[in-house]
């Protein structure tokens, strides 16, 4: 497979809308008018509960893997970046859906997905801030944007070429800009802690 054809499969990978067909299978609603109107897994875990929302989770999580590991994987020798490349691309798929009207989630999961397939040190950085800044301050967006802006640091830390540097801080801007609206309600005092509806997911 070219690389162009691998970019463009890991993108429709990454498209694939699960938060929306598990609640439309489940409750027979659009995930999209409920809660933060989010697809992702925790608005998942707001209008289904905490399993659907899990297994939403996992499933966003392990298409960044497919695309890092199955796409990108076979032209890693020849272009070592291409396993991260191929995940950027699910993480895009899984933000901006072709079926969902370009109307996806925040892309969490898939990052951790890709980061965990493509680079498992780096992976377990993400884990580590993400943990640490959530018992904090318990607000899910705070933690997911701090482990965004730490992971390219975490991949330049781990030698990685100068593309992989450049695609990881591209995924560190995309998910802090896809939590611009977490950051407004940040700023206004009006962000809800765990616990509470969140907007973030």
């Amino acid at each position: 497979m070219t690389l162009p054809a691998a970019l463009a499969c890991s993108y429709l990978i990454g498209s694939i809308p699960t938060a929306y067909l598990v609640v439309r299978a489940l409750r027979g609603i659009d995930v999209r008018s409920v809660g933060s109107g989010n697809v992702g897994a925790t608005n998942v875990t707001r209008a289904a509960g905490f399993g659907p929302g899990a297994a939403v989770f996992l499933v966003d999580a392990f298409k960044g893997v497919a695309a890092a590991r199955l796409l990108g994987g076979p032209l890693a020798e020849a272009l070592p970046w291409a396993p991260l490349a191929c995940g950027a691309c699910a993480v895009l798929g899984h933000d901006f859906p072709v079926w969902l009207r370009f109307r996806g989630g925040k892309g969490v999961a898939t990052t951790i997905g890709v980061v965990a397939a493509a680079a498992p040190a780096a992976a377990a950085v993400f884990g580590l801030v993400w943990a640490a800044a959530f018992l904090a301050w318990r607000y899910v967006s705070v933690a997911s944007m701090l482990a965004g802006v730490v992971m390219p640091a975490a991949l330049w830390r781990l030698s990685l070429g100068r593309v992989d540097v450049a695609i990881g801080a591209g995924l560190s801007v995309l998910l802090v800009w896809q939590h611009r609206e977490n950051v407004r309600r940040l700023a206004a005092g009006r962000e809800h802690r765990a616990g509470q509806v969140d907007g973030s997911g």
